[in-house]
Formats: structure tokens, C-alpha cells, sequence
């Protein structure tokens, strides 16, 4: 796997993993079965990229970076899906967290 598509593979798993995320809370605690499929399926798709990812990239910016995407993602999704509370300070973080992925991305190997 060449290096451009290991970071595919590693943005296509955080973004996963903000589904799963999100599948999570419609499954409701594993009682609603089409959504914990669902849960299960996004947790196996984004582990096997992010594994992928790691066979090229270094473990700590992508585990960093995946985690920094999930994060936000998930957070920006709660806000949008489940009215959840967003604030100036929220913002602000999910802004360091992107500049911080951002910053990882371009850093020399």
C-alpha cells in the first residue's frame, strides 16, 4: 500500500469510526438489533483500515489522527443528529483538534 493510500485509509476509518460511534447511539445499548448490526459491521470495516493504515504510517500520528477525526466527527454529529449542546469552547476545540491532524499530516516523516 502506497503511502497517499494508507492516509485514504486511515481518513475512511475515522470516518467510520464516527458512525459506528453513531450507530452506537441508535442501537441504544445493543437492544435494537438492526442498528447494533449495523455497530458491528462500522467497528469491523474501520479496524481493518486503520490496521492497514498502520502497516505504512506511524503508529502514533495515525492512531493521533484517527482519533482526532472520530472526535470531532462524532462530536459535530451529535450536535447535528441529537441537538446535543455546542458552545464557543467546544468549538475551539475541535478546531485545535483539526490544526493538530492537520499539522500531522504535513510534519516531515
Amino acid at each position: 500500500m502506497s503511502h497517499s493510500v494508507a492516509w485514504i485509509a486511515l481518513v475512511v476509518a475515522g470516518l467510520l469510526d464516527v458512525g459506528w460511534a453513531i450507530s452506537m447511539k441508535y442501537a441504544e445499548g445493543y437492544t435494537r438489533l438492526g442498528w447494533s448490526l449495523v455497530s458491528l459491521v462500522l467497528l469491523a470495516a474501520f479496524v481493518f483500515l486503520l490496521g492497514r493504515a498502520l502497516q505504512v504510517l506511524g503508529v502514533g500520528v495515525a492512531y493521533t489522527v484517527w482519533t482526532g477525526i472520530g472526535a470531532a466527527g462524532t462530536l459535530t454529529m451529535g450536535v447535528l443528529l441529537f441537538s446535543e449542546a455546542l458552545n464557543p469552547m467546544k468549538v475551539v476545540g475541535i478546531a485545535f483538534v483539526l490544526i493538530g491532524i492537520a499539522a500531522l499530516k504535513l510534519a516531515p516523516e
